[in-house]
């Protein structure tokens, strides 16, 4: 198995970041407005109401993370397991008794935000005088060969450059619904009841995702309104069939954990929502999500994938840290 990966390793074939530059995403910003949001400014929402979020739950994670696989709600129709699952559904009724709730307040920021052409990073200003510099999230270009001829991603390829005289806007948000249900978690650890213990971690979970699902249609309805006339149904949204992305530090898209850092700076996320970084970047209560929004149409996920020793430099550089702790932490992605 070892000599089969690395043989695959040595297979793949690489360009330099300069060449990736030039043959990033192109995108015809002349005919592109970039939507103004209905503020500009960090906004702080109150206690949620639990109905609002709970509609948008993925069961079929949830039902995965206890290894009964199968699509929700066609998971019931399995004549083996539709007695057992349908059982087990109906165990967290922890919900209705408001143990779990979304959390005390969930930021959301959009900023005027520009960036360096092809350099991939992210200025964002406290105001459209971009006389003030609040923040600055460098990204990461795919290098690894899949198609010669590119198009080699970068999350910045989706926001319009300075060049472009075209004033584009980011959101920032983080979400959590982890903390109501930390005096229960206690009670329940203290009864060593593993089974509830799982079970709540796991409704935790699920309910930070469909926060951060429900707060992400409203962003593009009505708090951003860059789609106001979007009509998809839950399940379509889960699937990711909308306009514009909600990217996360940590993920293949982004895979940098410290900007989780400047993120919750931006946002005074502790202060806020309760949220606080361990010192690898977690987030505590682990039941949270944080993440930008963007908006262009042409915008997508994607992997960043294995990248080469000229990019981990450029990008330690950008980021201003040594180049070994810029490869600790991007680990996953180093293609050398």
């Amino acid at each position: 198995m070892r000599s089969e990966y690395f043989g695959h390793e040595q297979h793949r074939r690489f360009l330099t970041l300069t060449e990736v530059r030039k043959k990033g995403l192109k995108i015809e910003w002349k005919n592109y407005t970039g939507v103004q949001p209905s503020f500009l400014g960090l906004r702080v929402f109150g206690d949620y109401d639990l109905q609002k979020v709970v509609p948008y739950i993925d069961w079929t994670a949830f039902f995965l993370a206890w290894e009964l696989k199968g699509p929700y709600p066609a998971i019931f129709q399995d004549p083996q397991m539709a007695l057992k699952r349908k059982s087990f559904f109906k165990r967290p009724r922890i919900i209705s008794k408001s143990s779990l709730r979304p959390s005390p307040c969930a930021p959301l920021r959009s900023w005027d935000f520009i960036r360096q052409q092809r350099r991939g990073r992210h200025r964002i200003y406290a105001d459209e005088k971009k006389d003030k510099r609040l923040a600055v999230f460098p990204t990461l270009r795919q290098q690894a060969v899949i198609q010669p001829q590119g198009p080699f991603l970068a999350l910045s390829d989706f926001v319009a450059p300075r060049d472009s005289g075209v004033t584009d806007y980011i959101g920032v948000f983080a979400v959590t619904a982890g903390q109501g249900g930390r005096s229960t978690q206690r009670k329940i650890e203290a009864q060593k009841d593993d089974y509830r213990s799982i079970l709540l971690r796991a409704l935790a979970d699920r309910l930070a995702e469909a926060f951060a699902e429900h707060l992400h249609e409203r962003v593009r309805k009505e708090l951003w309104g860059y789609a106001p006339k979007e009509s998809r149904d839950i399940p379509s949204m889960l699937k990711g069939e909308y306009t514009g992305i909600r990217p996360a530090p940590g993920y293949p898209i982004l895979p940098d954990h410290t900007q989780k850092a400047t993120l919750f700076d931006l946002l005074k996320v502790p202060s806020h929502t309760g949220i606080r970084l361990t010192e690898n970047y977690a987030m505590d209560p682990a039941a949270s999500i944080c993440g930008l929004y963007i908006s262009h149409p042409q915008s997508r996920y994607f992997s960043v994938g294995k990248i080469q020793k000229d990019q981990v430099l450029d990008f330690a550089q950008r980021r201003e840290m040594p180049v070994l702790e810029a490869e600790k932490w991007l680990a996953a992605n180093l293609g050398y």
